[in-house]
């Protein structure tokens, strides 16, 4: 098993989104980074579990918990001229996108916010809190998504 944080704005797509989804799962769609891409494609796997990431927003926090319930198959709606996440250059013989689908598992009582995450010295090479680090899905070390589920008071 694998260990991820994806970020999302919640005002596109919040935990609280997720967890109105019906069964709690949705697809994971619009990655539009070569590398984020990657890992969605060839990495995520289902079973893995997902920091959920709330970004653009005051604080930057963890807020939940999801796991990944379908590994990454191509993201449909870059297919699609009507959507948002179209892409032209994407076709379905040979897609340049991909997605996959998370279940909600926990939302945290409380966020954990970076600047809690940054005074603690086992996170101190989480991807997340590296200087200039802007990838939507970055893989976590097992030690750091333990870590962060204490911060939060979390047992799963």
């Amino acid at each position: 098993m694998n260990y991820w944080l994806f970020k999302t704005e919640p005002d596109v797509f919040s935990i609280d989104d997720l967890y109105n989804s019906p069964s709690k799962t949705a697809p994971w769609e619009g990655v539009r980074n070569y590398q984020a891409r990657n890992y969605l494609r060839d990495l995520v796997q289902k079973g893995d579990l997902v920091l959920f990431y709330h970004s653009r927003v005051n604080p930057l926090s963890i807020v939940g918990v999801a796991e990944v319930v379908k590994p990454g198959y191509p993201d449909h709606f870059a297919f699609d001229p009507s959507h948002k996440y179209f892409d032209p250059k994407s076709k379905a013989e040979s897609p340049a996108w991909y997605m996959v689908d998370i279940k909600f598992k926990k939302k945290f009582s409380a966020p954990v916010t970076t600047d809690e995450m940054k005074k603690h010295k086992p996170l101190k090479n989480m991807v997340l809190l590296k200087k200039g680090s802007r990838l939507s899905i970055q893989p976590v070390s097992a030690t750091e998504f333990q870590f962060i589920l204490e911060l939060a008071g979390v047992k799963l």
